[in-house]
């Protein structure tokens, strides 16, 4: 490139590599954020993504001109129904790395789970006794939680299946007490999160198939008088060394990988009441109607509607305090949230 006589950045972050797809359309969380709580709490919640709408709020930023000021915030609607408690996993460590060292399940656990486990794999395993023996050995302490797609008003009848954390408490002995104490019934998001604090998504990003390198890189078309191709890389390479790199833009899937978002405040949490719907007129689109308790977040959620998404506590917490955003307006109708006029 040095007939060249300017300078351009290159095309498309290698950070994200490799653009493969997702092995499943529930998502994989690899890290909890450390919450100083002095009870056990759960370290995130699972929700369905309905749509985005708007809302305007108070600037509560005093370092910002717009403190008190009315701002327009893009606003994303997701339900999210109660989690059912199915079981408790400890995990212990040791040099060859992290491993469960048991797992104990529920007994009430209704017939529709048997859709998620194994044929068989729930029996005998209802021995809370066995945990106490490996509390020593154990460094995390995990719920395995299922959501019923049902109560957020979808189709589908198997229930998704996932792993969330328990943090917080003084030690180990806590957490797995707070376990068994939640083992067999349902928790709510007002039980984990409040409106004020901020959250990561971490979902599925909506696939686009296999697309080229001017659509999935961003690169710049060809003259149209060039040879062959006019939406292709002009050169993948020298002769020597007679390999193409990975840096090269070349076509391929594009989208349906996993993705983390960061800092996304809870604008609202509330439930809809018996006969007041939180939605616009119709339901959302390619959704329908949000039953249930629901949550509103700051911002754009990945993937589109009907989407399993992940909410954690944010993993670059800022160490201001938290507070209730002060809304104006939300654009819904009619409006079932309260103090919002």
């Amino acid at each position: 490139m040095g007939h060249r006589k300017k300078n351009a950045p290159r095309h498309g972050s290698l950070a994200f590599r490799p653009r493969g797809r997702a092995g499943n359309i529930v998502p994989h969380v690899k890290n909890w954020a450390d919450v100083s709580s002095p009870k056990p709490i759960a370290l995130g919640f699972v929700g369905f993504k309905a749509g985005t709408t708007h809302a305007i709020v108070t600037g509560d930023n005093p370092r910002s001109p717009t403190f008190g000021k009315p701002l327009f915030k893009v606003a994303t609607v997701v339900s999210v129904p109660p989690m059912t408690v199915c079981g408790i996993r400890l995990y212990g460590k040791d040099v060859y790395g992290e491993h469960a060292l048991c797992d104990v399940y529920s007994n009430k656990l209704s017939k529709l789970y048997e859709r998620a486990f194994p044929k068989g794999y729930l029996k005998s395993k209802f021995d809370l006794d066995v945990l106490d023996s490996f509390i020593e050995k154990a460094k995390r302490v995990v719920l395995i939680v299922g959501v019923e797609p049902s109560e957020a008003n979808l189709s589908q009848k198997k229930p998704i299946i996932l792993e969330i954390d328990v943090g917080g408490g003084k030690s180990i002995k806590e957490r797995l007490d707070y376990a068994k104490s939640v083992l067999g019934g349902k928790i709510k998001l007002r039980d984990v999160f409040k409106p004020g604090e901020l959250v990561d998504t971490i979902g599925i990003t909506r696939g686009k198939g296999f697309q080229g390198p001017v659509k999935r890189f961003g690169i710049k078309r060809k003259q149209h008088k060039s040879r062959k191709s006019v939406r292709a890389v002009g050169c993948i390479g020298p002769w020597h060394p007679a390999a193409v790199t990975y840096t090269v833009a070349r076509a391929g899937q594009m989208g349906f990988s996993q993705r983390t978002e960061y800092g996304k405040r809870i604008l609202v949490s509330d439930s809809t009441k018996e006969g007041e719907m939180f939605n616009p007129k119709g339901g959302f689109e390619h959704y329908g109607i949000v039953t249930g308790d629901f949550v509103v977040l700051e911002g754009t959620v990945q993937g589109p509607p009907k989407r399993p998404v992940v909410l954690r506590f944010s993993m670059r917490r800022r160490e201001e305090k938290v507070e209730v955003p002060k809304l104006l307006h939300l654009n819904v109708s009619p409006i079932a949230v309260k103090g919002v006029a």
